[in-house]
């Protein structure tokens, strides 16, 4: 995608200088075994052993995080996330890229495809599954995910 810009990183991070933004969504429901999440796995030979990801990608010039992530999602898995709520970020040093994450719950009728050139699955998986498909990087969201949503059921 065109029209990122690469973002001033904070200083002291292991990233250095400037890295690309990128936002995704960890969209949520509840399955036959528990809560699974919605993850993808990008396209191409070149990625045929990667891990998978979350539904994410670059902001277009003036478009928020949360809209990109959104709009990504859309894109890439043809459902369009409801409400949501910042996962925070992770950060690629190889790749110098960050991650800002959010979450939703996955609307009823939620029927995942691949709705893009960018992936070839994409797929409802439960927890544990998605812990050892992610990106280790990206991992730390499904426990935020949990955080958050232990956060909502307190009294």
């Amino acid at each position: 995608m065109e029209g990122c810009p690469a973002v001033a990183w904070p200083r002291g991070s292991a990233l250095g200088a400037a890295v690309k933004l990128s936002a995704g969504t960890l969209l949520y429901r509840q399955g036959p075994d528990g809560l699974e999440v919605l993850i993808v796995h990008p396209s191409g030979a070149y990625n045929r052993h990667a891990p998978w990801s979350l539904p994410k990608g670059q902001p277009d010039e003036g478009e928020s995080p949360e809209a990109a992530a959104r709009r990504e999602t859309e894109e890439e898995t043809g459902v369009r996330p409801a409400g949501l709520l910042s996962l925070g970020s992770v950060e690629l040093p190889k790749s110098r890229k960050r991650i800002l994450g959010f979450a939703g719950k996955a609307p009823e009728d939620a029927a995942p495809r691949c709705a893009s050139w960018e992936v070839d699955a994409a797929e409802f998986v439960a927890l544990s599954v998605a812990r050892g498909r992610l990106h280790p990087a990206q991992a730390p969201f499904v426990d935020r995910l949990l955080e958050l949503l232990a956060e909502a059921e307190a009294p």
